[in-house]
């Protein structure tokens, strides 16, 4: 049985108000209002998950998500939010490793350390399992060389975030292919085509069969390295992808609109 694409819109940390956000998602779910077999979430940042629950988003067309969460239910750990305070403000999906997050070049700029670990990222992924919430764990190489050597790079991020997860909870998983010398905020990026998402949509799900085997099928593995409404098409039809993960084009109405219907007409 084919799957269900999805578009997953992360806005990052934008926009900068609520009545801005607020009429974001207002022209969103117009223009995706006679959308049916594509899965729509947006993944707004967390001071507005609440609003957006109240007003009564989560049962319409477009779900709703978060960019993040922490590994631990409660505690004493300033700043962080957990998986089920997420839940429980409406979100259903959540990003979890995401390449801005491993990265985090502010921390690396203020000589406090690196950015977030696959065992910081595999915490989260179980909370956010446990809490109710369906990951979207991101994965990706910083570059392609010649001896193949990213296959490693991704195979001990898909382990390693990965580790201790059952068979029954595996399918509850989407995997996002994130090359980060293909993102748009990546100094002296490149283009990635369909033929790159392609062989890593196979290597992915053939390490996930290996591991978890036959519910491994049920896994949804989109696209997230710059997309935009004209290399959508591609991605899906050539890429192998289930779906896409877009950052800017999800802040302009009509662009993710347009992604989406495109992922509609080849859902049909």
């Amino acid at each position: 049985m084919a799957k269900r694409k999805i578009v997953i819109g992360n806005w990052k940390m934008n926009p900068l108000s609520l009545k801005e956000a607020e009429k974001l998602l207002v022209q969103i779910a117009k223009f995706v209002s006679s959308v049916k077999k594509t899965e729509i979430v947006v993944c707004p940042p967390f001071l507005y998950l609440e609003k957006f629950k109240s007003a009564g988003w989560r049962t319409k067309k477009v779900t709703l998500g978060a960019q993040n969460a922490f590994g631990r239910d409660a505690g004493a750990y300033t700043g962080e939010i957990s998986a089920e305070m997420l839940y429980n403000i409406g979100a259903r999906y959540v990003i979890l490793g995401h390449s801005e997050r491993r990265a985090m070049p502010v921390r690396q700029s203020l000589g406090i350390g690196g950015g977030e670990s696959n065992k910081e990222i595999n915490g989260k992924v179980k909370a956010s399992l446990a809490a109710g919430l369906r990951p979207i764990l991101c994965v990706g190489e910083n570059f392609r060389d010649e001896s193949h050597a990213y296959f490693s790079s991704v195979k001990t991020q898909l382990e390693e975030c990965l580790t201790g997860i059952s068979k029954n909870s595996i399918s509850k998983i989407i995997i996002a292919y994130e090359p980060i010398w293909a993102i748009s905020s990546t100094i002296d990026r490149k283009d990635a085509t369909s033929a790159d998402a392609y062989e890593m949509a196979i290597f992915i799900r053939k390490i996930l069969s290996d591991r978890f085997g036959a519910e491994a099928a049920h896994i949804r593995v989109i696209y997230g390295g710059s997309v935009n409404k004209k290399n959508t098409e591609d991605f899906l039809k050539n890429g192998g992808m289930d779906g896409l993960l877009p950052g800017r084009a999800s802040l302009n109405a009509k662009e993710f609109s347009e992604i989406v219907k495109i992922c509609e007409a080849l859902n049909s």
